[in-house]
């Protein structure tokens, strides 16, 4: 277990709030996701970073496919910030929702209802300060680059409708030099670090810390 006195002041009051990080393919997206199937729906929501990218409509297709997606300034973290707050003072949001094909947010939004757990996820969820400050603990998905490419190339290709060239050009152009130049020194930041993207014994902490919290009991 956890021990009591690491526990975050107040937690009787707001919800617990998870950030999970790491590269593009590192399996962040697996884990939290899986976090949230065994403790369940009703306890735990999840927020995704990459929901948040700004809204170029400003820029044609073609401008739109040439943005750095992988730097900071990509990604509207300032509304991010403001929808968690909310959701700590338990009140509801309107999440954004991002097309990946043609690079725009949609019009429609996600309801997301306040819930005893936050998970916030995304590459960049620790690189920023603003973020980090709101959050009770903080995790790193620690895997492989070979890996991470690999499983970026199925997801784009498959979810994205990408072209293989395509999804390699961008990796070695602005993924692979804004991971060392951001999400690998984030790091740092990590209360917890979660070797080669899937780690049950990891897992089952981060799940049985969630437990704990919700039901009370912090030994």
């Amino acid at each position: 277990m956890v021990p009591h006195s690491t526990w975050p002041a107040g937690l009787e009051d707001r919800p617990l709030v998870i950030g999970i990080a790491g590269g593009s393919g590192s399996g962040k997206s697996t884990i939290a996701e899986s976090v949230v199937s065994v403790v369940g729906p009703e306890t735990v929501v999840l927020v995704q970073h990459d929901a948040y990218y700004r809204d170029r409509v400003d820029l044609s297709l073609e401008e739109r496919a040439a943005v750095n997606y992988d730097h900071p300034d990509s990604l509207e973290t300032e509304l991010l910030v403001a929808q968690l707050v909310t959701l700590r003072s338990g009140a509801a949001i309107d999440r954004p929702v991002y097309d990946f094909s043609n690079h725009l947010r949609l019009v429609d939004t996600v309801r997301v209802e306040p819930r005893p757990v936050v998970i916030v996820e995304g590459i960049l969820v620790l690189a920023e300060p603003t973020l980090r400050e709101l959050m009770d603990m903080r995790i790193y998905i620690d895997t492989d680059g070979d890996l991470r490419l690999a499983r970026r190339l199925q997801r784009d290709v498959a979810e994205r409708g990408r072209s293989v060239k395509s999804v390699i050009d961008q990796y070695l152009q602005t993924v692979r030099p804004m991971h060392l130049q951001f999400v690998e020194p984030s790091k740092r930041y990590a209360d917890v670090i979660i070797p080669e993207g899937y780690n049950h014994s990891a897992v089952g902490m981060v799940i049985r810390m969630i437990r704990d919290v919700t039901t009370g009991v912090r030994m």
